[in-house]
């Protein structure tokens, strides 16, 4: 994966806790992909760690918690938040480390709630969370602190409201589809429902319930960031892996066949998620246009840098200041000397053909200034 616009402004312009993490392992291992990239791999391996210590209320056999560990650590956007520079799978930490405090010792830890205000905005749904859990709990004390954490949370950061209202409920529903995978997200819908009126609502369903029903109200006027929510939903897994195992023990063998095919299907759709994470090279045969597959914005610039720094090329102008910022994280500076284009040159001094597979994604034009 090469460094993307979005991840480039958070190491060069940006200032925000993304930029201290990106640039702190800059610093100590190097300018390249795998110091870009450690910091939230990192995370993701504490995640693991805390939804572990986490899933112990949730289990009684050591083999239950197991099953709910990994099928957490291949949700599809859960291995997305850890490859990628966002705030997703930070947030996904805090919030786990948030309730893991509340689990053990059966408080809310408010030095905790103050810090995340500096944090990132999502944690407005948290607060928000916590202030409907006050509510049925009758905690006069986090009602006040949530409230009033939340209505900061707000002034600070507000959401945008900005443009024309338009409806994206079903891009809402298709997204979070991907972060589990389909039939998994069917499932969290279920489970989500069946403990509401069972009244099973421990401090996990009410984040993530107030996290999905917030993002469905915001989504009939405007398409929602997804990483403000996915953290507060994702955490609900070892709620609905306890409900589907308890399913299945409660019926006579004969009748768990339709559940067993069905947990099937879902762990071959998770894995096949993950293998095409991981490989996703070979899907540029099957795509027509190689802007659409999904990988795309992470992809050819530092084959393209390398073949510049193989022609002695280090400082070139383009156009593009997306790219450009881009080439910089790989120590391609603006400069006079070269002109770079992707639009298709007759004359040309270099050609650079970025291919996988045999198939062109990628074509830059060079031309040496005189």
């Amino acid at each position: 994966m090469s460094i993307s616009y979005g991840e480039a402004l958070n190491v060069f312009k940006n200032t925000s806790l993304l930029t201290i993490l990106t640039n702190s392992s800059i610093y100590i291992f190097g300018q390249n992909d795998i110091a870009l990239r450690l910091p939230f791999i990192l995370f993701y391996l504490l995640c693991l760690l805390l939804m572990f210590y986490l899933s112990k209320d949730f289990f009684k056999k050591q083999s239950d918690r197991y099953i709910s560990l990994s099928i957490f650590m291949i949700l599809p956007g859960l291995i997305s938040a850890s490859l990628l520079v966002n705030s997703a799978i930070v947030v996904t930490f805090l919030v786990l480390l948030y309730v893991l405090y509340y689990q053990k010792l059966k408080k809310h830890s408010y030095a905790l709630l103050v810090l995340f205000l500096f944090v990132d905005n999502s944690f407005a749904i948290l607060y928000l969370a916590l202030f409907f859990f006050s509510l049925r709990h009758k905690d006069k004390k986090l009602l006040i602190i949530s409230l009033v954490l939340f209505i900061i949370s707000m002034s600070i950061y507000g959401f945008d409201s900005s443009g024309k209202p338009r409806g994206f409920l079903v891009d809402t529903f298709a997204i979070y589809a991907t972060i589990f995978s389909p039939l998994l997200f069917i499932y969290f819908f279920y489970t989500v429902y069946r403990s509401g009126i069972k009244r099973e609502r421990g401090l996990i369903w009410y984040i993530a319930t107030t996290s999905l029903i917030f993002s469905f109200i915001l989504s009939f006027r405007q398409r929602i960031n997804i990483e403000d929510y996915a953290p507060y939903v994702v955490i609900f897994l070892p709620y609905m892996v306890r409900t589907f195992l308890h399913t299945i023990r409660v019926r006579l063998p004969q009748f768990r066949n339709k559940y067993y095919i069905i947990s099937s299907l879902v762990l071959i759709v998770l894995f096949t998620n993950l293998f095409f994470t991981i490989v996703n090279k070979p899907l540029y045969m099957l795509v027509e246009d190689p802007k659409k597959h999904f990988i795309y914005k992470y992809d050819y610039v530092k084959q393209l840098a390398l073949n510049l720094k193989e022609n002695n090329i280090n400082n070139i102008y383009t156009d593009d200041e997306k790219l450009s910022l881009r080439l910089k994280f790989y120590n391609i500076n603006s400069g006079d000397e070269f002109y770079l284009t992707t639009k298709e040159l007759k004359i040309y001094d270099y050609k650079f053909d970025i291919k996988y597979y045999g198939k062109i994604i990628y074509t830059a034009y060079i031309i040496k200034k005189i």
